[in-house]
Protein backbone atom coordinates (compact mmCIF):
# COMPACT_ATOMS: atom_id res chain seq x y z
CA UNK A 1 0.00 0.00 0.00
CA UNK A 2 8.05 8.30 -7.40
CA UNK A 3 9.45 8.67 -10.53
CA UNK A 4 7.18 6.66 -12.71
CA UNK A 5 8.58 3.79 -14.20
CA UNK A 6 8.21 4.02 -17.56
CA UNK A 7 8.12 6.71 -19.89
CA UNK A 8 5.32 6.18 -21.62
CA UNK A 9 3.46 6.62 -18.51
CA UNK A 10 4.68 10.15 -17.66
CA UNK A 11 1.60 11.58 -19.84
CA UNK A 12 -0.54 9.55 -17.38
CA UNK A 13 1.13 10.87 -14.24
CA UNK A 14 1.50 14.64 -15.35
CA UNK A 15 -2.64 14.39 -15.49
CA UNK A 16 -3.22 13.06 -12.73
CA UNK A 17 -0.80 15.29 -10.34
CA UNK A 18 -2.88 18.35 -12.47
CA UNK A 19 -6.05 16.68 -11.35
CA UNK A 20 -5.60 14.53 -8.49
CA UNK A 21 -8.89 13.39 -7.74
CA UNK A 22 -9.76 12.34 -11.19
CA UNK A 23 -8.30 8.61 -12.23
CA UNK A 24 -6.38 8.90 -15.81
CA UNK A 25 -7.62 5.72 -16.50
CA UNK A 26 -11.39 7.65 -16.63
CA UNK A 27 -10.09 9.89 -19.46
CA UNK A 28 -11.79 8.65 -22.60
CA UNK A 29 -7.92 8.18 -24.04
CA UNK A 30 -6.85 5.85 -22.21
CA UNK A 31 -9.01 3.35 -22.37
CA UNK A 32 -8.05 0.36 -24.13
CA UNK A 33 -9.42 -1.02 -27.30
CA UNK A 34 -10.58 -4.69 -27.54
CA UNK A 35 -10.40 -5.16 -23.74
CA UNK A 36 -11.52 -8.82 -23.63
CA UNK A 37 -9.56 -11.17 -21.03
CA UNK A 38 -8.46 -14.36 -21.85
CA UNK A 39 -11.18 -17.01 -20.73
CA UNK A 40 -8.54 -18.70 -18.10
CA UNK A 41 -8.85 -15.14 -16.11
CA UNK A 42 -9.26 -15.65 -12.74
CA UNK A 43 -11.45 -13.50 -10.58
CA UNK A 44 -13.15 -13.72 -7.58
CA UNK A 45 -13.49 -13.09 -3.89
CA UNK A 46 -10.57 -13.20 -1.31
CA UNK A 47 -10.33 -14.47 2.42
CA UNK A 48 -8.14 -15.52 4.92
CA UNK A 49 -8.26 -18.49 7.56
CA UNK A 50 -8.87 -16.39 10.74
CA UNK A 51 -10.80 -14.14 9.47
CA UNK A 52 -13.72 -15.91 8.28
CA UNK A 53 -13.50 -19.60 10.13
CA UNK A 54 -14.32 -18.85 13.96
CA UNK A 55 -14.32 -22.57 15.68
CA UNK A 56 -12.16 -21.76 17.16
CA UNK A 57 -12.24 -24.40 19.42
CA UNK A 58 -13.94 -26.87 17.08
CA UNK A 59 -12.77 -29.48 14.56
CA UNK A 60 -9.69 -30.02 16.16
CA UNK A 61 -7.85 -27.10 15.63
CA UNK A 62 -5.29 -26.02 17.87
CA UNK A 63 -4.62 -22.33 19.09
CA UNK A 64 -3.01 -19.45 16.81
CA UNK A 65 -0.63 -16.49 17.90
CA UNK A 66 -3.91 -14.63 16.78
CA UNK A 67 -6.31 -16.29 19.01
CA UNK A 68 -4.03 -14.69 22.21
CA UNK A 69 -3.02 -12.07 20.57
CA UNK A 70 -7.01 -10.76 20.74
CA UNK A 71 -7.14 -11.86 23.91
CA UNK A 72 -5.20 -9.46 25.33
CA UNK A 73 -6.82 -6.34 26.64
CA UNK A 74 -6.44 -3.05 23.93
CA UNK A 75 -4.84 -5.08 21.04
CA UNK A 76 -8.14 -5.02 18.57
CA UNK A 77 -10.23 -1.40 18.09
CA UNK A 78 -13.41 -3.38 19.36
CA UNK A 79 -11.92 -6.02 21.66
CA UNK A 80 -13.08 -8.78 19.38
CA UNK A 81 -11.70 -12.03 18.44
CA UNK A 82 -11.77 -14.22 15.43
CA UNK A 83 -14.91 -16.10 16.61
CA UNK A 84 -16.82 -16.63 14.98
CA UNK A 85 -16.45 -14.21 12.48
CA UNK A 86 -17.91 -15.17 10.02
CA UNK A 87 -18.54 -18.73 10.62
CA UNK A 88 -17.77 -19.76 7.50
CA UNK A 89 -16.11 -22.78 9.13
CA UNK A 90 -20.03 -23.68 8.77
CA UNK A 91 -21.12 -21.93 6.34
CA UNK A 92 -18.74 -22.91 3.48
CA UNK A 93 -21.17 -23.92 1.19
CA UNK A 94 -23.21 -21.16 1.75
CA UNK A 95 -20.35 -19.28 0.94
CA UNK A 96 -19.25 -20.80 -2.64
CA UNK A 97 -23.05 -20.04 -3.51
CA UNK A 98 -22.64 -16.54 -3.23
CA UNK A 99 -19.70 -16.51 -5.18
CA UNK A 100 -21.19 -18.77 -7.77
CA UNK A 101 -24.17 -15.88 -7.94
CA UNK A 102 -21.43 -13.36 -8.67
CA UNK A 103 -20.18 -15.41 -11.38
CA UNK A 104 -16.90 -15.91 -9.71
CA UNK A 105 -14.08 -17.70 -11.69
CA UNK A 106 -12.47 -18.34 -8.90
CA UNK A 107 -11.97 -17.91 -5.14
CA UNK A 108 -8.98 -17.61 -2.94
CA UNK A 109 -8.68 -18.84 0.65
CA UNK A 110 -6.02 -19.65 3.39
CA UNK A 111 -5.61 -22.98 5.13
CA UNK A 112 -5.04 -22.68 8.87
CA UNK A 113 -1.69 -23.99 10.20
CA UNK A 114 -3.19 -25.29 13.31
CA UNK A 115 -5.74 -26.27 11.74
CA UNK A 116 -4.17 -28.90 9.89
CA UNK A 117 -1.36 -29.43 12.61
CA UNK A 118 -2.49 -27.77 16.27
CA UNK A 119 1.33 -28.09 17.49
CA UNK A 120 2.68 -26.92 14.24
CA UNK A 121 5.67 -29.16 13.99
CA UNK A 122 6.91 -31.10 11.97
CA UNK A 123 6.88 -34.32 14.84
CA UNK A 124 3.73 -33.01 15.69
CA UNK A 125 0.50 -34.80 14.99
CA UNK A 126 -1.81 -34.17 11.96
CA UNK A 127 -5.29 -33.21 12.04
CA UNK A 128 -7.55 -35.10 10.08
CA UNK A 129 -10.37 -33.56 10.80
CA UNK A 130 -9.02 -29.79 9.77
CA UNK A 131 -7.97 -31.72 6.22
CA UNK A 132 -11.61 -32.88 5.59
CA UNK A 133 -12.70 -29.66 6.17
CA UNK A 134 -10.27 -27.95 3.29
CA UNK A 135 -11.37 -30.92 0.96
CA UNK A 136 -14.60 -30.83 1.27
CA UNK A 137 -14.26 -26.77 0.42
CA UNK A 138 -11.93 -27.99 -2.23
CA UNK A 139 -14.61 -30.16 -3.74
CA UNK A 140 -17.69 -27.61 -3.18
CA UNK A 141 -15.76 -24.93 -5.65
CA UNK A 142 -14.84 -27.48 -8.11
CA UNK A 143 -18.33 -28.70 -8.06
CA UNK A 144 -19.41 -24.99 -8.90
CA UNK A 145 -17.00 -24.35 -11.23
CA UNK A 146 -14.85 -21.91 -9.18
CA UNK A 147 -11.48 -22.02 -9.10
CA UNK A 148 -9.55 -22.56 -5.94
CA UNK A 149 -6.31 -20.59 -5.31
CA UNK A 150 -4.97 -21.46 -1.89
CA UNK A 151 -2.74 -19.57 0.39
CA UNK A 152 -0.55 -21.56 2.97
CA UNK A 153 -0.04 -19.12 5.65
CA UNK A 154 -1.84 -15.89 6.26
CA UNK A 155 -0.55 -15.12 9.92
CA UNK A 156 -2.08 -17.49 11.97
CA UNK A 157 0.85 -19.44 13.09
CA UNK A 158 0.19 -22.00 15.51
CA UNK A 159 0.93 -20.55 19.25
CA UNK A 160 2.58 -23.97 20.34
CA UNK A 161 5.31 -22.80 17.90
CA UNK A 162 5.59 -19.30 19.43
CA UNK A 163 6.02 -21.04 22.51
CA UNK A 164 8.46 -23.34 21.47
CA UNK A 165 11.43 -21.41 19.48
CA UNK A 166 9.95 -17.93 19.25
CA UNK A 167 8.24 -18.86 15.93
CA UNK A 168 9.37 -16.83 12.70
CA UNK A 169 12.36 -15.45 14.63
CA UNK A 170 13.81 -18.90 14.92
CA UNK A 171 15.32 -20.64 11.76
CA UNK A 172 13.73 -23.84 13.08
CA UNK A 173 10.07 -22.54 11.28
CA UNK A 174 11.46 -23.19 7.99
CA UNK A 175 11.82 -27.28 8.67
CA UNK A 176 8.18 -26.79 10.51
CA UNK A 177 6.92 -25.07 7.52
CA UNK A 178 8.17 -27.52 4.99
CA UNK A 179 6.67 -30.20 6.31
CA UNK A 180 3.54 -28.39 6.89
CA UNK A 181 3.04 -27.45 3.52
CA UNK A 182 3.54 -31.16 2.62
CA UNK A 183 0.67 -32.26 4.20
CA UNK A 184 -1.44 -29.96 2.58
CA UNK A 185 -0.10 -30.66 -1.10
CA UNK A 186 -0.62 -34.10 -0.32
CA UNK A 187 -3.71 -33.84 0.73
CA UNK A 188 -5.30 -31.18 -1.41
CA UNK A 189 -2.78 -31.11 -4.83
CA UNK A 190 -4.88 -33.66 -6.66
CA UNK A 191 -7.35 -30.81 -6.89
CA UNK A 192 -5.64 -27.61 -6.32
CA UNK A 193 -3.21 -26.16 -9.62
CA UNK A 194 -3.11 -22.43 -7.20
CA UNK A 195 -0.75 -21.99 -4.53
CA UNK A 196 1.06 -18.96 -2.67
CA UNK A 197 3.40 -19.63 0.06
CA UNK A 198 3.07 -16.20 1.92
CA UNK A 199 0.39 -14.12 2.31
CA UNK A 200 2.27 -10.10 2.76
CA UNK A 201 5.19 -11.28 4.98
CA UNK A 202 5.85 -7.31 4.87
CA UNK A 203 2.84 -6.83 6.94
CA UNK A 204 3.90 -9.17 9.60
CA UNK A 205 7.49 -8.55 9.62
CA UNK A 206 6.76 -4.86 10.19
CA UNK A 207 3.53 -4.45 12.05
CA UNK A 208 4.14 -7.84 13.92
CA UNK A 209 7.60 -7.10 15.18
CA UNK A 210 8.01 -3.27 14.64
CA UNK A 211 5.12 -1.67 15.50
CA UNK A 212 3.74 -4.34 17.68
CA UNK A 213 -0.12 -3.81 16.12
CA UNK A 214 0.06 -7.13 14.70
CA UNK A 215 0.31 -10.55 16.51
CA UNK A 216 2.66 -11.49 18.27
CA UNK A 217 2.94 -7.60 19.00
CA UNK A 218 6.72 -7.03 19.36
CA UNK A 219 8.62 -3.87 18.93
CA UNK A 220 12.44 -4.13 17.73
CA UNK A 221 14.85 -2.28 15.42
CA UNK A 222 16.27 -6.26 14.72
CA UNK A 223 13.53 -8.58 15.12
CA UNK A 224 11.43 -7.35 11.78
CA UNK A 225 14.77 -8.01 9.37
CA UNK A 226 15.43 -11.74 11.26
CA UNK A 227 11.66 -12.88 10.37
CA UNK A 228 11.65 -11.47 6.88
CA UNK A 229 14.74 -13.29 5.92
CA UNK A 230 12.67 -16.28 7.72
CA UNK A 231 10.30 -15.98 5.83
CA UNK A 232 12.07 -15.62 2.10
CA UNK A 233 13.57 -19.35 3.41
CA UNK A 234 10.25 -20.56 4.22
CA UNK A 235 8.58 -19.60 0.76
CA UNK A 236 11.75 -20.53 -0.85
CA UNK A 237 12.02 -23.87 0.73
CA UNK A 238 8.41 -24.84 0.21
CA UNK A 239 8.21 -23.98 -3.34
CA UNK A 240 11.15 -26.39 -3.88
CA UNK A 241 9.12 -29.54 -2.02
CA UNK A 242 6.33 -28.12 -4.95
CA UNK A 243 8.10 -28.59 -7.54
CA UNK A 244 10.61 -31.18 -6.58
CA UNK A 245 7.79 -33.85 -5.51
CA UNK A 246 4.13 -32.29 -6.30
CA UNK A 247 4.47 -30.36 -9.51
CA UNK A 248 5.21 -33.02 -12.12
CA UNK A 249 1.89 -35.49 -11.45
CA UNK A 250 -0.21 -32.46 -9.91
CA UNK A 251 0.51 -29.96 -12.63
CA UNK A 252 0.07 -26.82 -10.49
CA UNK A 253 1.85 -23.60 -9.76
CA UNK A 254 3.49 -22.13 -6.64
CA UNK A 255 4.68 -18.40 -5.93
CA UNK A 256 4.10 -15.75 -3.03
CA UNK A 257 1.94 -12.81 -2.49
CA UNK A 258 3.90 -9.39 -1.61
CA UNK A 259 1.87 -6.06 -0.40
CA UNK A 260 3.33 -2.50 -1.80
CA UNK A 261 1.39 0.43 -1.93
CA UNK A 262 2.59 2.85 -5.16
CA UNK A 263 5.06 4.94 -3.70
CA UNK A 264 4.93 8.18 -6.19
CA UNK A 265 7.07 11.25 -5.23
CA UNK A 266 5.84 13.69 -3.53
CA UNK A 267 7.08 16.02 -6.07
CA UNK A 268 9.14 16.32 -9.15
CA UNK A 269 12.68 17.33 -7.26
CA UNK A 270 15.39 14.64 -7.45
CA UNK A 271 15.29 14.15 -3.87
CA UNK A 272 11.91 12.99 -3.18
CA UNK A 273 12.09 10.85 -6.29
CA UNK A 274 14.53 9.28 -4.97
CA UNK A 275 12.92 8.99 -1.43
CA UNK A 276 10.09 7.16 -3.58
CA UNK A 277 12.62 4.65 -4.92
CA UNK A 278 14.14 4.01 -1.45
CA UNK A 279 10.17 3.57 -0.23
CA UNK A 280 9.39 0.74 -3.40
CA UNK A 281 13.07 -0.85 -1.88
CA UNK A 282 11.77 -1.10 1.42
CA UNK A 283 8.19 -2.03 1.15
CA UNK A 284 8.33 -4.36 -2.24
CA UNK A 285 12.49 -4.76 -2.64
CA UNK A 286 13.08 -6.76 0.81
CA UNK A 287 10.53 -9.62 -0.65
CA UNK A 288 10.74 -9.01 -4.19
CA UNK A 289 14.69 -8.62 -4.90
CA UNK A 290 16.16 -11.66 -3.76
CA UNK A 291 12.67 -14.11 -5.13
CA UNK A 292 12.89 -12.18 -8.37
CA UNK A 293 15.84 -9.84 -9.41
CA UNK A 294 19.41 -11.00 -7.62
CA UNK A 295 18.64 -13.35 -4.58
CA UNK A 296 19.61 -10.77 -2.49
CA UNK A 297 17.93 -7.71 -0.67
CA UNK A 298 18.49 -4.20 -2.34
CA UNK A 299 21.87 -2.82 -1.70
CA UNK A 300 19.49 0.77 -0.46
CA UNK A 301 18.32 -1.54 2.32
CA UNK A 302 21.88 -2.92 3.17
CA UNK A 303 23.47 0.92 3.54
CA UNK A 304 20.96 1.76 6.26
CA UNK A 305 20.90 -1.46 7.88
CA UNK A 306 24.29 -2.86 7.83
CA UNK A 307 24.49 -5.99 9.96
CA UNK A 308 20.94 -5.75 11.16
CA UNK A 309 20.14 -7.42 8.08
CA UNK A 310 20.91 -10.82 7.47
CA UNK A 311 23.00 -12.32 4.61
CA UNK A 312 21.96 -14.71 2.36
CA UNK A 313 24.90 -17.93 1.72
CA UNK A 314 25.40 -18.93 -1.54
CA UNK A 315 23.14 -21.74 -1.66
CA UNK A 316 20.11 -20.00 -0.52
CA UNK A 317 20.73 -18.01 -2.80
CA UNK A 318 20.32 -20.06 -5.29
CA UNK A 319 17.35 -21.46 -4.19
CA UNK A 320 15.61 -18.46 -2.98
CA UNK A 321 16.20 -16.28 -6.80
CA UNK A 322 13.47 -17.56 -8.92
CA UNK A 323 11.37 -19.67 -6.34
CA UNK A 324 8.46 -17.86 -7.64
CA UNK A 325 6.85 -18.78 -10.24
CA UNK A 326 4.45 -15.76 -10.99
CA UNK A 327 3.99 -12.67 -8.54
CA UNK A 328 1.05 -12.35 -6.44
CA UNK A 329 0.68 -8.67 -5.48
CA UNK A 330 -1.74 -6.75 -2.87
CA UNK A 331 -2.15 -3.87 -3.18
CA UNK A 332 -4.61 -1.06 -2.55
CA UNK A 333 -3.98 2.66 -2.92
CA UNK A 334 -1.07 5.10 -3.90
CA UNK A 335 0.68 7.93 -1.44
CA UNK A 336 2.83 10.72 -1.75
CA UNK A 337 6.54 10.04 -0.76
CA UNK A 338 9.55 12.35 0.32
CA UNK A 339 12.03 11.87 3.01
CA UNK A 340 11.52 12.30 6.66
CA UNK A 341 10.13 10.22 9.83
CA UNK A 342 11.65 8.19 11.72
CA UNK A 343 10.01 4.18 9.99
CA UNK A 344 13.04 2.53 9.31
CA UNK A 345 11.34 -0.12 7.78
CA UNK A 346 10.32 2.53 5.18
CA UNK A 347 14.04 3.69 4.78
CA UNK A 348 13.15 6.47 6.79
CA UNK A 349 10.72 7.84 4.26
CA UNK A 350 7.46 9.52 4.89
CA UNK A 351 4.37 9.07 3.03
CA UNK A 352 1.04 10.50 2.95
CA UNK A 353 -2.22 11.72 0.36
CA UNK A 354 -1.66 15.17 -0.05
CA UNK A 355 -0.37 17.43 -2.54
CA UNK A 356 1.90 19.83 -2.39
CA UNK A 357 -1.34 22.21 -3.36
CA UNK A 358 -3.21 20.65 -0.66
CA UNK A 359 -5.54 18.15 -3.02
CA UNK A 360 -6.12 14.54 -1.84
CA UNK A 361 -4.65 11.66 -4.16
CA UNK A 362 -8.29 10.32 -3.81
CA UNK A 363 -11.84 9.81 -2.08
CA UNK A 364 -11.20 8.75 1.70
CA UNK A 365 -11.86 5.37 3.13
CA UNK A 366 -12.60 4.21 6.96
CA UNK A 367 -8.89 3.23 7.03
CA UNK A 368 -6.81 6.29 7.23
CA UNK A 369 -4.23 4.35 5.24
CA UNK A 370 -6.52 4.23 2.13
CA UNK A 371 -7.36 6.73 -0.61
CA UNK A 372 -8.77 5.59 -3.89
CA UNK A 373 -6.12 6.49 -6.99
CA UNK A 374 -6.61 3.84 -10.17
CA UNK A 375 -3.52 5.70 -12.36
CA UNK A 376 -1.02 4.55 -9.44
CA UNK A 377 -2.33 1.03 -9.77
CA UNK A 378 -0.79 1.06 -13.10
CA UNK A 379 2.06 2.30 -13.04
CA UNK A 380 2.72 -0.31 -9.90
CA UNK A 381 1.97 -3.29 -12.34
CA UNK A 382 4.45 -1.16 -15.09
CA UNK A 383 6.95 -1.49 -12.36
CA UNK A 384 7.09 -4.46 -11.46
CA UNK A 385 6.91 -5.78 -14.52
CA UNK A 386 9.72 -4.17 -16.16
CA UNK A 387 11.56 -4.09 -13.00
CA UNK A 388 11.24 -7.91 -11.82
CA UNK A 389 11.27 -9.46 -15.10
CA UNK A 390 8.38 -10.13 -17.84
CA UNK A 391 8.45 -14.01 -17.29
CA UNK A 392 6.88 -13.92 -14.16
CA UNK A 393 2.95 -12.90 -14.52
CA UNK A 394 1.05 -10.73 -12.20
CA UNK A 395 -1.73 -12.10 -9.96
CA UNK A 396 -3.85 -9.41 -8.21
CA UNK A 397 -4.86 -11.19 -5.20
CA UNK A 398 -6.01 -8.64 -2.93
CA UNK A 399 -7.52 -5.10 -3.85
CA UNK A 400 -10.33 -3.46 -1.87
CA UNK A 401 -11.98 -0.34 -0.11
CA UNK A 402 -13.50 0.10 2.88
CA UNK A 403 -16.32 2.27 2.68
CA UNK A 404 -16.19 5.30 5.23
CA UNK A 405 -18.65 5.11 7.99
CA UNK A 406 -20.04 2.00 6.54
CA UNK A 407 -20.05 -0.04 9.95
CA UNK A 408 -22.71 2.35 11.50
CA UNK A 409 -24.87 2.07 8.24
CA UNK A 410 -28.34 0.32 8.29
CA UNK A 411 -27.83 -2.83 5.74
CA UNK A 412 -30.08 -0.89 3.43
CA UNK A 413 -27.84 1.74 3.15
CA UNK A 414 -24.85 0.13 3.58
CA UNK A 415 -25.55 -2.10 0.42
CA UNK A 416 -25.39 0.94 -1.71
CA UNK A 417 -21.62 0.83 -1.15
CA UNK A 418 -20.49 4.03 -3.81
CA UNK A 419 -17.46 4.58 -2.86
CA UNK A 420 -16.39 1.06 -3.53
CA UNK A 421 -18.35 0.53 -6.90
CA UNK A 422 -16.43 3.99 -8.20
CA UNK A 423 -13.19 2.22 -6.38
CA UNK A 424 -13.34 -0.98 -8.07
CA UNK A 425 -14.61 0.54 -11.44
CA UNK A 426 -11.13 2.93 -11.89
CA UNK A 427 -9.07 -0.05 -10.71
CA UNK A 428 -10.37 -2.65 -13.04
CA UNK A 429 -10.28 0.11 -15.60
CA UNK A 430 -6.25 0.66 -14.93
CA UNK A 431 -5.58 -2.99 -14.48
CA UNK A 432 -7.48 -3.37 -18.03
CA UNK A 433 -5.00 -0.34 -19.64
CA UNK A 434 -1.73 -1.37 -17.79
CA UNK A 435 -2.65 -5.36 -20.08
CA UNK A 436 -3.93 -3.60 -23.17
CA UNK A 437 -1.90 -0.68 -23.99
CA UNK A 438 1.32 -1.15 -21.49
CA UNK A 439 1.42 -5.04 -22.29
CA UNK A 440 1.87 -6.36 -18.73
CA UNK A 441 0.58 -9.99 -18.21
CA UNK A 442 -2.09 -9.68 -15.73
CA UNK A 443 -3.89 -12.86 -14.72
CA UNK A 444 -6.09 -12.86 -11.64
CA UNK A 445 -8.14 -10.00 -9.99
CA UNK A 446 -9.63 -10.91 -6.78
CA UNK A 447 -11.24 -8.31 -4.57
CA UNK A 448 -10.58 -8.18 -0.70
CA UNK A 449 -12.63 -9.16 0.25
CA UNK A 450 -16.01 -11.73 -0.20
CA UNK A 451 -17.37 -11.13 3.28
CA UNK A 452 -17.25 -8.05 5.50
CA UNK A 453 -15.07 -10.12 8.28
CA UNK A 454 -12.34 -9.92 10.95
CA UNK A 455 -10.29 -7.24 10.10
CA UNK A 456 -6.85 -7.79 12.37
CA UNK A 457 -6.57 -5.33 14.64
CA UNK A 458 -9.54 -3.39 13.47
CA UNK A 459 -11.62 -6.03 14.70
CA UNK A 460 -15.31 -5.53 12.88
CA UNK A 461 -15.39 -2.03 13.18
CA UNK A 462 -13.99 -1.89 9.43
CA UNK A 463 -15.79 -3.54 6.49
CA UNK A 464 -14.47 -4.33 3.21
CA UNK A 465 -16.41 -7.11 2.20
CA UNK A 466 -18.29 -7.07 -1.44
CA UNK A 467 -21.41 -8.97 0.60
CA UNK A 468 -22.41 -7.26 4.16
CA UNK A 469 -22.19 -9.50 6.96
CA UNK A 470 -24.39 -8.92 9.97
CA UNK A 471 -22.36 -10.50 12.67
CA UNK A 472 -25.56 -11.21 15.04
CA UNK A 473 -27.36 -12.98 12.47
CA UNK A 474 -24.64 -14.08 10.00
CA UNK A 475 -26.81 -13.27 7.28
CA UNK A 476 -24.97 -12.39 3.61
CA UNK A 477 -26.25 -9.56 1.63
CA UNK A 478 -24.56 -8.62 -1.65
CA UNK A 479 -23.44 -5.28 -2.16
CA UNK A 480 -23.63 -3.27 -5.13
CA UNK A 481 -20.01 -3.33 -5.80
CA UNK A 482 -20.72 -7.43 -5.96
CA UNK A 483 -22.77 -7.01 -8.87
CA UNK A 484 -20.50 -4.35 -10.41
CA UNK A 485 -18.08 -6.51 -10.25
CA UNK A 486 -19.73 -9.46 -11.47
CA UNK A 487 -21.43 -7.20 -14.79
CA UNK A 488 -17.28 -6.24 -15.61
CA UNK A 489 -16.24 -9.42 -15.32
CA UNK A 490 -19.08 -11.26 -17.68
CA UNK A 491 -18.61 -8.49 -19.93
CA UNK A 492 -14.69 -8.00 -20.61
CA UNK A 493 -13.74 -12.16 -20.03
CA UNK A 494 -13.79 -13.88 -23.21
CA UNK A 495 -16.49 -16.68 -23.83
CA UNK A 496 -13.99 -19.05 -25.88
CA UNK A 497 -12.56 -21.78 -24.46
Amino acid sequence: MRVLALASLATAALAARSHPSRSSSSHPHMRAEGNNLPSDFLWGGSSAAFQIEGATKEGGRGESIWDVFAREPGRIADNSTGDPATDSYHRYKEDVQLLKSYGAKSYRFSVSWPRIIPKGGRNDAVNQEGINYYSNLVDELLKNDIVPFVTLYHWDLPQALEERYNGWLSSEIVDDFENYVRVVFQALGDRVQHWLTLNEPLTVSSNGYSLGKFAPGHKSDTEPWIVAHHFILAHARAAKVYKEEFKAKQGGSIGITLNTNWFEPYDHSEANEAAAQQARDFNLGLYADPIYLTGDYPPSMRKVLGDRLPTFTDEEKAEVLGSSEFFGLNTYTTVLTQWGGNDETSGFTQSGFTWPDGSQVGTQAESSWLQSAPWGLRSLLNYIYKRYGEKYPIYITENGFSVKGENSMPVEQAVHDDDRVDYYKGYTQAMLDAIHLDKVDVRSYFAWSNLDNFEWADGYSVRFGITYVNYQTQERTPKDSAWFLAGFFEDVISKDA
